[in-house]
């Protein structure tokens, strides 16, 4: 019975030195001393007096209020910075989309105006030559696929190489020998690496200048030179500003046309009058007719990978302006829960003493 007593009358007289202690040991010695100066010595006296069991966990406590590197802080301090570093780069990334977006509007209105004043001049042909009979027959065929040289435009220039690969799969499961003519930098790197065999010319670099037929007359001066039995142009049709068709319309060829029955030829072509005769002309005719087809198609295809550029650009700032969001919240509860965890290490260490 005595022996707690004694421990009882001494914890008491503990109690009362620690009390006095520390409201001599915290109070500041300077007027505008901050607290934690004050503290964080007259603790680490109470950590070294209270013996073995309390120092490890006060120690910690004073690294908390010092700023040391703890386990949980470190975390945040790297989680806050992280995040800010990404919070940044979203913001940039949403300031290159929202200018690539005011960039491809300019560039669709001169596009859009380029084809309205392009198709009238070559619609007037294609619609001489769709007059005359075509038929399915097996041979070779040559697949001509417009495309763009620059990305960022949806699913433009890979549905178009899409079409051709369906197109080259199925014709040579049929036995037919296969070539592809491309336009476009993109339908290259899309289809050199499994169908670089079957390339017998291609442009790229075509959109650093307005394009125009005399472009055109080229691509179809190489085609013509080609001599294809078959011909298959793979393009986009633009129908508004969201939607638009991937097409592969067949091109009369010249081989086709010699082995037209005649009959049906001088049928369809009768309707017209021709100076100097049809048959004088004909050659002629034929490659300005591969022209008109390759121009059209290229100015659908430019008007339409502008436009779908503007939907991507519009989605892309869209998307970004929202994963801003989402980091931002992460990044306020971050900053939150270290400013709750420092005053909570805070308190503590007042209240332990």
């Amino acid at each position: 019975m005595e022996q707690p007593m004694r421990s009882g009358r001494r914890k008491l007289k503990i109690h009362s030195w620690l009390k006095q202690f520390c409201v001599e040991s915290f109070r500041p010695k300077q007027p505008g001393l901050h607290f934690a100066s004050c503290i964080i010595p007259s603790l680490k006296m109470f950590a070294g007096m209270m013996g073995r069991r309390a120092a490890p966990v006060m120690a910690q406590r004073m690294q908390g209020l010092q700023g040391a590197p703890q386990e949980v802080q470190a975390r945040s301090v790297a989680t806050l910075k992280t995040l800010s570093l990404r919070m940044r780069s979203i913001k940039n990334m949403q300031k290159i989309t929202k200018a690539m977006k005011m960039v491809a509007t300019a560039k669709f209105k001169k596009d859009q105006a380029r084809m309205e004043g392009g198709l009238p001049f070559a619609t007037p042909v294609m619609n001489l030559f769709q007059r005359l009979p075509t038929e399915e027959k097996s041979g070779p065929i040559t697949y001509v696929a417009v495309t763009s040289d620059k990305g960022l435009c949806g699913g433009v220039n890979s549905q178009v190489a899409k079409q051709v690969r369906s197109g080259i799969a199925e014709e040579e499961a049929k036995g037919n020998a296969c070539k592809i003519m491309v336009i476009g930098g993109k339908g290259v790197s899309g289809m050199k690496r499994l169908y670089g065999d079957r390339f017998s010319s291609s442009f790229e670099e075509v959109s650093k200048m307005p394009f125009n037929f005399a472009t055109a007359s080229i691509m179809a001066e190489r085609l013509a030179a080609s001599k294809p039995t078959r011909a298959k142009i793979v393009s986009n049709n633009f129908k508004s500003m969201v939607a638009y068709d991937t097409v592969a319309a067949h091109t009369l060829t010249v081989d086709e046309a010699h082995t037209m029955d005649k009959s049906e030829w001088t049928k369809a072509m009768d309707v017209y009058s021709f100076e100097p005769s049809i048959y004088e002309v004909w050659e002629d005719l034929h490659e300005f007719y591969y022209g008109c087809s390759v121009y059209a198609a290229y100015l659908q295809s430019a008007t339409v990978e502008t436009a779908q550029r503007m939907s991507a650009m519009e989605n892309a700032s869209k998307n970004a302006g929202e994963m801003y969001g989402k980091v931002e919240l992460q990044f306020n509860r971050a900053r939150q829960a270290k400013i709750t965890t420092e005053l909570c290490e805070i308190i503590s260490g007042a209240s332990a003493v």
